[in-house]
């Protein structure tokens, strides 16, 4: 979907990423990220025109805990609030609707992830098909394991270049302070078929934010906005026989309708959590060599699940707002083997 409004991203901020995070709870780690972004966009707490959250559940175990993260928001008085049970990123799609419609000027996006509370694996197990998949109990890394095998197998990667593209995004999070694997990480043993555990992202607690704004109240929020010049939310089927999983078609036809492949760009944030989704999404999204992919690290450098797509976003805004970049792609991707796919294109000029 292309903008028929001028939107932009004017803020971002994040946690430190980290293997757990026991002793504070969900509100407790949003609140410092939600003051850092209201205090970067002069935005007063409950000021925000739109409010939209993403988390899960599941991973939280207690039905409604958004609920509890409001209390670091401010919900009173009464504000306009909403909530995805998906990845941020999909929060953030929902917020840019709601300005696009011209109903309010500035939007409040956050999410939050507490991978460490409970069996990551069980938990999103939940996400597939009920009669044939779920009941075997394939965790992320089986079904991504599948995935490379297949790749494998058609000749399209091998286990050096996938160990390349491990090495690679955790050297580019040397700079990242953020992230919570930086430079040099073993392969180590195998975790399911040809992918070690070096292949795969690790756990990750963290939290992240975006304001979004329209028009001459991005200008005055953010000396760069980050416009969002098309953003796209594909599918691909559910069961996994039902598509060729060596490719991402929800991926491609995402970033076409969004316009990434109109011209080009010079950065992409991808949400590529298993060393062979990227060499996939790659060529989805049509990222020739000339492109700096995940400057971030990406997930493979942190991926705190409902968050780690949000991120993306506001990495690839970031840049764009320090003048690092001109016109950046963001993705995230939901469901297994990249069944969901949103892609967006950020460009830093004017309209």
């Amino acid at each position: 979907m292309r903008c028929p409004r001028d939107v932009a991203i004017v803020g971002f901020a994040q946690t430190v990423h980290r293997r757990t995070s026991e002793n504070v709870s969900e509100t407790e780690m949003l609140l410092p990220v939600l003051r850092e972004v209201l205090d970067r966009t002069g935005l007063a707490p409950g000021e925000a025109g739109f409010t939209c959250s993403g988390s899960s559940d599941y991973l939280a175990g207690r039905p409604f805990s958004f609920t509890l993260a409001l209390d670091g928001v401010g919900a009173w008085p009464p504000i306009a609030e909403s909530h995805v049970e998906m990845d941020g990123a999909w929060a953030l799609y929902e917020a840019w609707v709601e300005l696009l419609t011209g109903a309010t000027d500035t939007a409040l996006v956050y999410a939050c992830g507490k991978s460490s509370a409970g069996d990551l694996d069980a938990v999103l197990t939940r996400q597939l098909d009920p009669y044939c998949t779920a009941p075997l109990w394939p965790g992320p890394a089986d079904l991504a394991a599948l995935q490379a095998q297949a790749l494998i197998d058609a000749g399209a990667t091998d286990e050096t270049e996938l160990a390349a593209v491990a090495a690679r995004n955790r050297a580019a999070a040397r700079d990242n302070p953020y992230a919570q694997l930086r430079g040099r990480v073993p392969m180590g043993p195998r975790r399911a078929g040809p992918l070690r555990t070096g292949d795969c992202p690790p756990v990750s607690d963290g939290a992240a934010a975006v304001v979004l704004a329209a028009g001459d109240t991005a200008r005055r929020m953010c000396e760069r906005p980050a416009w969002i010049r098309g953003l796209d939310h594909r599918i691909d089927p559910q069961g996994l026989g039902l598509r060729d999983l060596t490719e991402a078609s929800s991926a491609r036809l995402a970033a076409e309708h969004a316009g990434a492949f109109d011209a080009p760009v010079d950065t992409a944030e991808i949400h590529a959590p298993f060393t062979a989704q990227e060499v996939i999404l790659r060529r989805a999204l049509r990222l020739g060599p000339e492109v700096t992919v995940n400057p971030s690290g990406g997930a493979l450098a942190a991926n705190p699940v409902m968050v780690a797509g949000l991120v993306r976003f506001g990495e690839a805004a970031a840049r764009i707002h320090r003048g690092e970049s001109r016109r950046a792609l963001a993705h995230a991707t939901s469901g297994p083997c990249l069944q969901q796919n949103l892609v967006g294109v950020l460009e830093g000029e004017g309209p």
